[in-house]
């Protein structure tokens, strides 16, 4: 009996965590949708992973349109906060303010378990509790892993842009300096050859 009720508190809570990557055209807005009790703790993570200066837009609204958090060019952030009220909540990533480059954003929307109104059953909810405490740390875990995944793949990019440049570039005064000094020969030789003429 405490092996299902383990498993099914594990599989009730990871069901409400999956992480997403959803791509948001230029000019665009992509938004997303949770209906959930009152008293219920949610939390949302992002990363910006593709595009741009790696920055989006971030807006949360409560069931009255009410803006409970905006971000402006953000790369990426944990927000949490307890819903005042029982409705559905918004969250919305905007491109609106670039021109031509989509983003591509990672995310997860940690819903927690709403209030329980069940009388206390004494060791029966106490390790309930800890299931629940232990499979919200876990997930927790989880989703720090994936977060600094995109983390490391960005960083990665980034060095690997500039060892890019840093090659070409040295590719580049090489090929100046060789340039200057066939230029340089070539223009002593002319000199001395007009010199030997006169």
């Amino acid at each position: 009996m405490h092996v299902f009720l383990v498993f099914a508190v594990f599989l009730g809570v990871v069901a409400h965590s999956n992480c997403y990557f959803i791509t948001v055209d230029a000019h665009s807005e992509e938004c997303f949708f949770d209906r959930v009790e009152q008293g219920t703790k949610m939390g949302l993570l992002f990363e910006t992973s593709e595009g741009g200066f790696l920055d989006i837009d971030v807006k949360i609204l409560d069931p009255d349109g009410e803006t409970i958090y905006q971000g402006e060019r953000e790369s990426s952030g944990k927000y949490t906060f307890s819903a005042h009220k029982a409705g559905t909540y918004t969250y919305c990533f905007s491109n609106q303010m670039s021109t031509m480059t989509p983003k591509i954003v990672m995310f997860n929307m940690e819903i927690g378990e709403p209030p329980s109104t069940k009388p206390e059953d004494g060791d029966h909810n106490k390790l309930e509790v800890m299931i629940k405490d232990l499979t919200t740390a876990l997930t927790g875990v989880k989703h720090e892993q994936e977060y600094m995944t995109v983390r490391d793949r960005i960083h990665h990019g980034i060095n690997e842009a500039t060892n890019s440049r840093v090659v070409l570039w040295s590719v580049f005064e090489a090929i100046v300096l060789i340039t200057m000094t066939i230029g340089q020969v070539y223009y002593l030789k002319r000199f001395f050859e007009v010199r030997r003429v006169i």
